[in-house]
């Protein structure tokens, strides 16, 4: 397989929850799902496409695409089936490369080992094939291999992503409890939010999903906050196609290298941002710090001026006229059925979203749905999240005029 040139598989990832809302957004940009499991979702396409779908995701991990697939039992075949791959064709003899793996295999009780083998596997064969080999480590400044071993399956993937794409790159400062970057993405697309009418946050902490819903409104690409792709240290990335005649570059065969093509990708994306007619966002927080740190990521992410902060209990938060979507995220605590004591405070939600908040659509984030019965209204919809390993909900209450829902 040539990354550059043919069409090929691309397993997207995602966290467990996220799969559904990333197979809309894979089919908003055009795409044919081929297959969708619990956190990945598959489609077809080429070096383009893989590069669109690194910048343009908003609830995808990674964009990853498979080398080889097949069965082993042991290590030692392990250690065979990647050196089996032909590296010298993706990987810069002096250049670096990561592998990060899934390990589970009744044979390993190190699930280091795989990776530490495999790096092994890809060194020997790129000094095999080329006289020298590239450095490896855990940093991710370079290429990046995944290696899937469960069971007796075995995948091997190059990450183009390398980081998760989860890590925007403007959450500086987290705070206590953040939500994560692709989380709080899925959340806003899953709330039916127009990107038009006001969206509230009250109890914003860290400020993620106001800064998401921000970046949604003014139509930003995600990932054009990131300077580094796994992708952009593969062979022929700035100059040549491996496999093509010496002196044949990419840019005599396509017109432009693959940098070149990201490049312009990039700023395609900067050109059809949205600057005028934006909604009202308004993220708000009783605690002060909570109000600085989020402003602080909002100003990283470049949307500090589409976001109204105040420092308020969130019963105070000023709501627009109507209609809108008004998202919270309240302390639930680890487990479900803990945290009694977080009763009086999910009453007074529900007392704020009926008394306050009537005409808007209401969505309450939480991983205890014990004391979301407690707000004291019909939900519409109760749709599935994990925030980690907490198997959470976003409970939507349609809050009519007149009536808020109840």
């Amino acid at each position: 397989m040539n990354i550059w040139k043919d069409t090929y598989p691309l397993i997207v990832s995602c966290a467990k929850g996220l799969a559904a809302h990333t197979a809309a957004e894979l089919i908003k940009l055009g795409y044919h799902i081929v297959e969708e499991t619990e956190n990945t979702v598959v489609v077809r396409g080429n070096m383009r496409d893989m590069m669109r779908l690194n910048l343009q995701l908003r609830t995808a991990h990674r964009v990853l695409v498979p080398l080889l697939r097949t069965e082993c039992r042991q290590l030692r075949h392990l250690f065979e089936d990647v050196y089996s791959i032909e590296w010298e064709e993706l990987l810069e003899a002096d250049g670096y490369f990561t592998v990060n793996s899934v390990v589970r295999n009744e044979t390993i009780n190190d699930t280091r080992m795989p990776s530490l083998k495999a790096k092994d596997a890809i060194a020997d064969r790129m000094r095999d094939r080329c006289g020298g080999r590239p450095d490896s480590g855990r940093e991710t400044f370079g290429a990046s291999v995944f290696i899937y071993w469960v069971d007796n399956e075995l995948i091997v993937y190059i990450d183009t992503s390398c980081d998760p794409l989860s890590k925007r790159g403007y959450r500086k400062m987290p705070g206590s409890a953040p939500m994560q970057e692709t989380l709080a993405a899925g959340c806003v697309l899953a709330s039916g939010w127009d990107a038009a009418s006001p969206f509230v946050a009250p109890m914003c902490g860290s400020g993620t999903p106001a800064i998401e819903a921000a970046l949604i409104a003014i139509n930003r690409a995600p990932g054009s906050f990131k300077s580094h792709f796994g992708f952009m240290a593969l062979k022929g990335y700035r100059l040549t196609i491996p496999g093509e005649k010496a002196g044949t570059s990419v840019r005599q065969r396509f017109g432009a290298s693959p940098e070149s093509i990201w490049k312009d990708m990039v700023a395609i994306a900067r050109a059809q941002e949205r600057k005028q007619g934006l909604p009202l966002i308004i993220a708000s927080d009783i605690d002060h710090e909570a109000v600085e740190t989020a402003r602080l990521n909002a100003i990283a992410a470049g949307v500090s001026e589409y976001i109204t902060f105040s420092e308020c209990d969130f019963a105070a938060t000023r709501m627009p006229p109507p209609p809108g979507v008004i998202f919270m995220n309240p302390e639930y605590g680890e487990r479900l059925g803990a945290g009694e004591d977080l009763e009086p405070l999910y009453r007074r939600i529900g007392d704020f979203l009926k008394q306050q908040c009537a005409g808007y659509t209401g969505c309450i984030f939480t991983g205890n749905m014990e004391m979301s019965r407690k707000i004291g209204l019909r939900s519409s919809k109760r749709i599935p999240f994990f925030n980690g390993p907490i198997e959470c909900r976003m409970v939507v209450y349609d809050l009519y005029e007149g009536g808020a829902g109840e």
